[in-house]
């Protein structure tokens, strides 16, 4: 008994060092409570939300993927494990013991043997004291808790992702807690996967019987413009009815189905909707994690500057970047890292990165260190030899205007959109000037995306893109594609430029919190002359 309890101290002691040796600026259980508070008062009265953890997925055989946290989860909860849910009351609950809670963290137990290959776990105990909850339980006390969520008048879900993989390594993975959920809620699968699909239902089920065949006629031409339809069984019947019978009888079950979805009592809206615009404006404590991860992104853009030699490949650009993060304590990158040199930069989003000699290429870096859970999403293009050729530097150029012209429309109260126009604008003007496009209206695909997007524990952080709000952090990214076989000079062809900064919204105008990574052509050429203390790292040749 002696041996077993000096192992359990000796235990505790490594545990307890381990612990104490991580990271410690993560954001504070005061900022979680916070956010719950802030959900909660937006939830009516007698409603409940339960919010899932991410699933552990699966990369090959028996290796799963590094686990990450789903960010709503994350955002309301602190809690960085898998197999967890949270229960979220809008009124105060009372127990059989007479206690009340208005909250519940359900989280994966501890378990020695589990703990010896995967990690550390908090357990129900650790989560209280690290997180802040006065109540966590264990998964398995979500399965056996039978709360009755048919009493509540609106039941908060997201909806289910369709990877929840029963490995049965234990009985409360995420697979079995979202089971037991729809089980004891008495969920169903009528569900719409998006509002226009929940529009085309409900055109269908109030549609006049002479109209029938007129409203099919357009679903069909719909398919193309809207995918999304085409997943729809119903909608697919109806709009390949061969006869006003077969018509009638789809309108009559979509009819049906609407009225199931108005008797149960789950809401698959609120929830996003409504942690979008808490999330698209950021606290202090946020902002402050927010521009670290900026902040090493744009210093991972300066030391490839200084290191980039033409004789290198996107792989080791590559790695440079993310030897940076990994450098200032980054878990991860934001995303997949994109390096793409000459007409791969004219791929959106190219990640293969295999390219294994740059050459004289330009070289477009779209990369962003994650840091506490926080994106960064920052975009430079630069010459392999660290000059630009003159079309290099015509058609850079026209994408630097157009980011300072988009840039500086990111004040409190403007319209969201009003950058991406900007930008639009100033693009043509610049083609059209040089003879790429035949009129400034001529429609073409050298800037086929938008130029802004929310940023934060989502690298397109999710939001409401009405007007600037202060403390928003939004990308601005305006880019011209030129890929080879395009129909203009051919000195063009090759050439894919994006600039991307990260632009931080006050009531004094706007910050770019990545400054520090050169925009323009002489800086950007300045930077990269300097000697780069990667230039004398020489590993042993593998090939010879």
């Amino acid at each position: 008994m002696k041996v077993f309890n000096f192992l359990c101290i000796t235990l505790l002691l490594f545990t307890l060092h381990a612990v104490a040796q991580g990271p410690t600026d993560f954001l504070s259980k005061e900022f979680h409570k916070g956010r719950r508070e802030a959900l909660r008062s937006k939830m009516p009265q007698n409603s409940v939300a339960v919010v899932f953890a991410n699933p552990v997925r699966n990369r090959a055989n028996d290796v799963d993927y590094v686990f990450h946290q789903d960010p709503n989860f994350y955002y309301l909860t602190g809690y960085r494990e898998p197999n967890a849910v949270l229960v979220l009351f809008s009124e105060n609950q009372t127990d059989a013991k007479g206690t009340s809670y208005n909250e519940i963290l359900y989280v994966q137990k501890k378990d020695a043997q589990a703990e010896m290959w995967y990690g550390t776990r908090l357990g129900a105990v650790g989560a209280a004291k690290e997180l802040g909850f006065s109540t966590v339980m264990n998964g398995e006390d979500f399965i056996n808790s039978q709360i009755d969520f048919k009493k509540f008048n609106r039941v908060f879900i997201e909806k289910f992702n369709d990877d929840y993989r029963n490995s049965t390594r234990n009985k409360a993975e995420i697979y079995d807690l979202v089971a037991s959920f729809k089980e004891v809620s008495g969920f169903n699968e009528i569900q719409f996967s998006s509002e226009y699909v929940e529009k085309v239902h409900q055109a269908i089920a109030n549609v006049p019987d002479k109209k029938l065949i007129e409203l099919s006629r357009k679903i069909n031409q719909e398919l193309t413009r809207y995918p999304e339809l085409k997943k729809d069984k119903l909608i697919m019947d109806f709009a390949s009815a061969k006869n006003d019978n077969e018509l009638k009888d789809y309108q009559q079950k979509i009819s049906l189905n609407l009225e199931a979805i108005k008797e149960n009592n789950f809401d698959f809206s609120f929830l996003p909707n409504n942690l979008a615009t808490l999330r698209e404006v950021k606290t202090e404590e946020e902002i402050k994690l927010l521009t670290k991860a900026i902040r090493i992104s744009a210093i991972g853009q300066i030391e490839v500057m200084k290191a980039m030699k033409p004789h290198m490949s996107e792989t080791e650009l590559q790695g440079i970047h993310e030897f940076v993060y990994k450098k200032y304590g980054a878990e991860y990158e934001g995303y997949p890292s994109i390096v793409g040199a000459g007409n791969n930069g004219c791929i959106l989003h190219y990640i293969e990165n295999n390219k294994t000699k740059i050459g004289n290429d330009l070289v477009l870096m779209d990369l962003g260190a994650e840091y506490r859970g926080f994106t960064a999403d920052v975009t430079r293009t630069i010459p392999a030899n660290g000059k630009f050729t003159k079309a290099q530097e015509e058609i850079y150029n026209i994408v630097y205007k157009a980011q300072e012209a988009g840039i500086a429309l990111y004040v409190v109260g403007g319209s969201m959109s009003a950058p991406n126009r900007a930008a639009v604008k100033i693009v043509n003007e610049g083609l059209y000037k040089l003879g790429i496009i035949k009129s400034i209206d001529e429609k073409h695909n050298y800037l086929p995306h938008g130029t802004i997007h929310h940023i934060g524990l989502d690298v397109h952080d999710p939001g409401n893109y009405n007007n600037f709000e202060e403390n928003m952090i939004a990308t601005m990214e305006p880019g011209i594609y030129i890929p080879e076989g395009s129909n203009c000079d051919k000195k063009y062809w090759g050439i894919g430029i994006r600039i991307e900064d990260d632009i931080l919204v006050t009531k004094n105008g706007p910050v770019n919190l990545s400054a520090e990574a050169p925009r323009t052509v002489k800086e950007i050429e300045k930077m990269m002359a300097k000697k780069s203390v990667l230039d004398d790292f020489v590993l042993p040749n593998l090939d010879k």
